[in-house]
């Protein structure tokens, strides 16, 4: 059985982590494929949004797989760190949307992906956590980091020395998660925001996912500046006259991306 499986439809890629009876646990086998099927979704122009979810109603990714981990030496533990780093990364620069679907926990590795993700969303029953510590080690897939911008130092500090989980309700309104869904309607309410986001003019979500990202790590000038460059460039593209005199004339517009 694939420990991840890949579905397209309608411009949307749905990523399903599969190890159920290992709760979607994070393997070199698992993450070697993710990392390559994000760099092969990232080159596909037939693809607008990339969806992550796990399989079951148990886990989205529960963390690293813990028995393969065990024995790791320190130079195992830097390859492993790398890769899962290196995935991560990929994700974020991917061009296209990226929604986490958390349909259960997101622990550790499992929380550090969603991190990765532009959106993430979860169920009511979804649990996050950077537990690490609990296994005497840390973080190793950025998670300290991006957790830290997410949520702010202080926040981060309890999540990572404490090792604790957090529920749906208490990542909301940290910050943490957008939204959350009764469980039944998770992947629909999902869905129904991505094709909200493709309604909308693509070099525009383009620009403004570029934008977002690189702002997060530079101060407000150049943020600013960033900002103005890229909103000049939408005049550069036929979205924008099509977006504009789709609003004068009152009609949905007619996107050719």
């Amino acid at each position: 059985m694939a420990t991840l499986e890949v579905k397209i439809s309608d411009r949307i890629a749905t990523v399903l982590f599969n190890r159920p009876d290992a709760l979607n646990a994070l393997n070199l086998e698992t993450l070697e494929a993710f990392h390559q099927q994000v760099k092969e979704l990232s080159s596909r122009k037939d693809i607008s949004i990339v969806l992550l979810t796990g399989s079951g109603e148990k886990a989205f990714i529960a963390g690293a797989d813990i028995r393969q981990m065990h024995d790791f030496t320190p130079l195992q533990a830097s390859r492993f760190a790398k890769l899962g780093q290196d995935a991560l990364f990929s994700l974020e620069q991917a061009p296209q949307i990226t929604i986490a679907a958390v349909n259960g926990f997101a622990l550790g590795g499992g929380c550090e992906v969603a991190m990765g993700c532009d959106l993430i969303y979860a169920s009511e029953k979804a649990k996050f956590g950077q537990p690490e510590v609990s296994l005497g080690v840390m973080p190793g897939f950025g998670g300290s980091q991006r957790l830290l911008r997410l949520v702010g130092p202080m926040k981060a500090r309890e999540m990572v020395y404490t090792g604790e989980m957090i529920d749906a309700a208490e990542a909301h309104r940290i910050g943490l998660v957008a939204r959350v869904f009764p469980q039944a309607e998770l992947m629909s309410g999902v869905t129904e925001i991505a094709r909200t986001i493709l309604s909308k003019g693509p070099e525009a979500i383009r620009r403004s996912k570029a934008v977002l990202r690189e702002g997060i790590d530079t101060d407000l000038t150049r943020g600013c500046a960033l900002e103005r460059e890229h909103f000049a460039l939408c005049f550069a593209h036929t979205d924008q006259k099509e977006g504009m005199s789709a609003f004068l004339e009152k009609r949905k517009p007619n996107w050719k991306d």
